[in-house]
């Protein structure tokens, strides 16, 4: 498993990222699986050579940082050997002050989501989403007193217009605060749209790219079919998904698994594999409740599309509206 950096910033992160919302509490989310089914594949993954993980306060109410920070340690040494990373914005309870990018929620929660953890620091703090009601200016200081006090190594944002990405650093810079060095948001082969701004945004300013759903939610993996019908349990109970992919996407699909099936290979192998080979990509963020998932993932980040495979898979997409959901 090779290692990069993130953006132009020191941190090296492995090229593929085990995006833990999978593990935590079955009673939030049928497809969740509880801490003793969650350790074998997280094992796994470290044993072919992961070293970088994300969740958030908010998955499975907070249980899922919960098993994160019980398992991490069984599988390595030492804290410093893995790259551990969250969010916030999104609520943690139901008081007024329970969601958010105000510094009194920010400086609640990272040390709420420290203690879950059970770590002195997270290496990546970012921002769930963007807060229209919070001036950035309270955001962005909070976020660097965050990190001047030890208890995140850097910041990142995502899922956002690149107006306000590109403001939120501006903010930083005209202070002198910690400016992002990450961006994870809404990218795959079915929906394209970062590529119109965020994207070059992040390869002018270094920003790494952190693609949440790789793989569609399933779609570009065979989970889901024109007629509705779905084959796993989180595509049968999911129905965000709906909401971010339609009919248009299955001439992609359908080149996807032509691909797959000349190669010999399973689309989610090359589904994955055209993402990593897009400018500005840094870490693709998979999720794995299945062992043939992480070996699905470590595959393609070896396979080599040719041009004309990749102009095959690109050719059928259809632009659509930005979309910037609430809920990942």
């Amino acid at each position: 498993m090779r290692h990069v950096r993130l953006g132009r910033s020191g941190l090296k992160v492995s090229r593929l990222c085990l995006g833990m919302m999978s593990y935590g509490s079955p009673e939030s989310r049928a497809w969740i699986m509880p801490e003793d089914a969650a350790l074998p594949l997280v094992a796994r993954a470290v044993e072919a050579g992961i070293t970088y993980f994300d969740t958030a306060d908010m998955y499975s109410k907070g249980a899922s940082e919960e098993v994160t920070g019980r398992i991490l340690p069984k599988l390595f040494a030492h804290r410093d050997d893995y790259v551990l990373a969250t969010k916030v914005f999104f609520p943690t309870g139901t008081a007024p002050n329970d969601s958010g990018l105000s510094r009194k929620h920010i400086m609640a929660s990272i040390d709420a989501s420290l203690r879950r953890l059970g770590t002195d620091y997270v290496d990546l703090y970012q921002i769930h989403r963007w807060d229209t009601e919070t001036p950035i200016e309270e955001t962005m200081e909070a976020l660097h007193d965050v990190v001047r006090s030890g208890k995140a190594r850097y910041i990142g944002a995502s899922s956002m217009a690149a107006w306000q990405f590109s403001k939120a650093q501006y903010t930083a810079d005209l202070h002198g605060w910690t400016r992002f060095v990450s961006m994870q948001n809404h990218y795959n082969l079915v929906y394209r749209e970062e590529e119109r701004e965020m994207i070059p945004l992040c390869l002018d300013q270094g920003i790494g790219v952190l693609p949440w759903s790789p793989l569609a939610r399933g779609l570009l993996a065979g989970a889901r079919s024109r007629d509705g019908g779905a084959t796993t349990t989180r595509s049968t109970s999911d129905p965000f998904a709906s909401e971010l992919y339609d009919a248009r996407d299955y001439p992609v699909v359908d080149a996807v698994e032509a691909i797959a099936a000349a190669r010999g290979v399973p689309p989610a192998q090359i589904s994955l594999a055209w993402l990593l080979s897009r400018p500005a990509v840094t870490a693709p963020i998979f999720g794995a409740t299945k062992p043939h998932h992480i070996d699905d993932a470590v595959a393609a980040a070896e396979l080599e599309l040719t041009a004309e495979e990749l102009a095959a898979m690109e050719t059928p997409y259809r632009p659509r509206g930005l979309a910037v959901p609430d809920y990942t």
